[in-house]
């Protein structure tokens, strides 16, 4: 599940940096970004989602390490270490008691643009990475890029097929990062959906360690499909999910806002809801911040004092074993 993690938030930063048509071509001169992205995922503590800060990050989640994770676990491990990654600058909300709250995303994407003075302060790579002053006229909020993560429970034991048309509908947003979930003891990234098949990528497979080479690129071919997508029948799936979708810009959390309403609320049963304005009911939405720790995403994060500052979320998923 860590590598399935990995997985959907690549894709998540292959669509900010490179945009949703980029394709990978084996053998092929790539982008520099998109080698900055491959050393964002080298297994080394150093790298800021490498599977070492995930599995220490799972431990403010209650997660000892070598503790297997559930979807919802998974994506509050990212949207805890996106804090301290600010290449990428990625908004991560991830939706409680499946609820996605629209006055919540907003506040926490909408954000006032550099001023003149911050501009000459701020790093240079920040600047090129971010485009939160890129095209927004003074004064104006601009939109920081959204990875929405939306955990669900689907059933008891197994998927209600009540779910399965509306589960099916959000692998058709053009916003769609898949999804993450599996079958007992499993754990896939699913990638889409042919008939009642869910496409799906397995990362159980032993890869050979690489590094980052003499001339700063990375070796590339085992981060990519060596072997075909497999499929497996949509009833098998485990009901504990989590569905991803990526807005780089406000009109696209909009358009997906619009499907959503279109496509997943008519259903009698809903798989998620979405809502305008924050539960009367839930504790006061507080935008995530980087905490006062002495670590960035740069760094191992090696002791568990540096994670009290996060607030723990409740693991809600029940795996079969």
């Amino acid at each position: 599940m860590l590598r399935c993690g990995q997985m959907m938030l690549a894709q998540a930063l292959i669509c900010r940096h490179l945009g949703r048509d980029w394709n990978w071509e084996k053998q092929k001169e790539q982008p520099k970004e998109y080698q900055r992205i491959l050393q964002c995922f080298l297994d080394r503590k150093d790298c800021c989602y490498s599977i070492h800060q995930m599995a220490q990050m799972g431990v403010g989640e209650g997660k000892s390490i070598g503790e297997w994770f559930g979807p919802n676990t998974v994506a509050q491990v990212l949207k805890k270490l996106a804090l301290f990654d600010e290449w990428n600058s990625l908004a991560v909300y991830v939706s409680m008691d499946n609820t996605v709250v629209i006055e919540d995303i907003k506040k926490m994407c909408c954000v006032l643009p550099l001023s003149a003075d911050t501009v000459g302060e701020s790093p240079p790579d920040t600047l090129n990475a971010s485009n939160q002053s890129k095209g927004t006229p003074a004064g104006r909020p601009a939109w920081k890029p959204l990875l929405l993560i939306v955990p669900l429970r689907l059933g008891i034991n197994q998927i209600n097929p009540v779910y399965v048309d509306a589960f099916k509908e959000c692998f058709k947003m053009p916003q769609s990062l898949g999804a993450l979930g599996g079958k007992p003891n499993n754990a896939y990234y699913f990638i889409g959906f042919l008939g009642d098949e869910l496409i799906f990528l397995d990362p159980h497979t032993t890869q050979t360690f690489v590094d980052t080479e003499e001339n700063g690129t990375v070796d590339d071919q085992t981060f990519h499909c060596l072997q075909s997508p497999q499929r497996m029948n949509i009833l098998n799936l485990d009901p504990s999910v989590a569905l991803g979708f990526f807005c780089k810009e406000e009109k696209d959390f909009d358009s997906w806002c619009s499907l959503v309403q279109k496509e997943i609320l008519k259903e009698n049963l809903r798989m998620f809801e979405l809502v305008q304005k924050h539960p009367s009911h839930w504790p006061p939405f507080v935008p995530p911040a980087k905490p006062e720790v002495t670590t960035t995403g740069a760094e191992f994060i090696d002791s568990t004092e540096q994670l009290e500052e996060f607030d723990l979320e409740e693991d809600f998923e029940i795996l079969s074993v």
